[in-house]
């Protein structure tokens, strides 16, 4: 197991390190506009000396090892325009528990709807429920999101009588933003939990416990369930890493002050250092979370090693 952790801990740090050289390779082919917050009114011999100042006319590799090196210690550069000279890492540091708790709060409910919705679609496999439960994922897989989004927001915001826009201190403001975003999750699980506990009633033990007098329901939640999240669970990190990518457009419908609304902020300003560092807060949450994943494959089920080769049974 050590020696597994090893190799997939090696091979993340040569992961994010692609993914972060290739993001400011490509930024630095940006224009020059998005280092300086009043460029129209900067004169030609202003704007290199803030370019010498950042160390921006030095060699690309040169930029790329003060970038790592910086990084190491902690420093991701400063904001040039979305806040003038205030340390990346003290905007994240507001910004991120913000989209956590968020991400965290959505995880929740489309666990707790989702994996009951994809047992009970099994349990009754061809009845009514199983055909509702279809019609929900294929509604929420085949249309934008974006389009039930807005409705979510129109209607629900109506149906509770609450402001369109985000308040931190009211709890009925988080209640829209985060179904929203759970709705993709719900019936991505019981798209999936369906499918594997389907696959398991198949099987030659299931057949076993019927025989011996087993309810349907014993066989269903503790044995063909168990069986079947294992495979689901290898997921459930990549997918809290989807819910907060997801919550980049739903933080600037609802006008949410998280990494979502930060991201798309930073865009439209072009600035270059805030998008570095954003993009290696996600690329290290998703990295991270396909790790955890394979532990919890691990965890659930003590018959998958990582050590042993296939057809090994020794």
């Amino acid at each position: 197991m050590a020696r597994y952790l090893l190799k997939r801990f090696l091979r993340s740090f040569v992961t994010l390190f692609i993914i972060l050289t290739i993001v400011f390779s490509l930024l630095r082919l940006m224009p020059i506009e998005g280092y300086f917050k009043n460029f129209d009114k900067m004169t030609p011999q202003q704007i290199e000396v803030g370019l010498k100042e950042m160390g921006l006319t030095d060699p690309l590799p040169i930029q790329l090892g003060r970038f790592y090196k910086g990084l190491i210690q902690g420093d991701l550069g400063v904001s040039r325009i979305y806040r003038v000279n205030v340390p990346v890492t003290t905007i994240l540091k507001d910004k991120l528990p913000i989209s956590i708790k968020l991400g965290v709060l959505s995880m929740i409910v489309s666990l707790t709807a989702g994996l009951p919705l994809g047992m009970w679609m099994t349990r009754y496999k061809g009845g009514l429920p199983d055909k509702l439960g279809t019609v929900f994922i294929i509604f929420v897989q085949a249309v934008p999101a974006a389009v039930y989004y807005i409705y979510i927001q129109l209607y629900g915001t109506l149906a509770l009588n609450i402001s369109l826009l985000f308040r931190m201190n009211d709890w009925r403001s988080w209640i829209l933003p985060v179904f929203s975003m759970a709705l993709g999750n719900t019936a991505y699980y019981a798209m999936w939990l369906r499918r594997y506990m389907v696959d398991e009633s198949n099987k030659d033990y299931v057949q076993l416990a019927r025989a011996k007098g087993l309810s349907d329901g014993k066989i269903m939640y503790r044995h063909v369930f168990r069986n079947a999240f294992v495979p689901l669970a290898q997921y459930l990190p990549t997918a809290f890493l989807n819910t907060v990518i997801g919550s980049i457009y739903i933080e600037s419908l609802y006008s949410v002050p998280g990494m979502g609304g930060l991201l798309v902020n930073a865009v439209k300003l072009h600035d270059n250092t805030m998008v570095q560092g954003i993009v290696l807060v996600f690329a290290c949450v998703g990295v991270l979370g396909l790790i955890i994943g394979d532990l919890l494959m691990v965890l659930l089920d003590p018959r998958i090693s990582f050590t042993k080769k296939a057809g090994d049974r020794s």
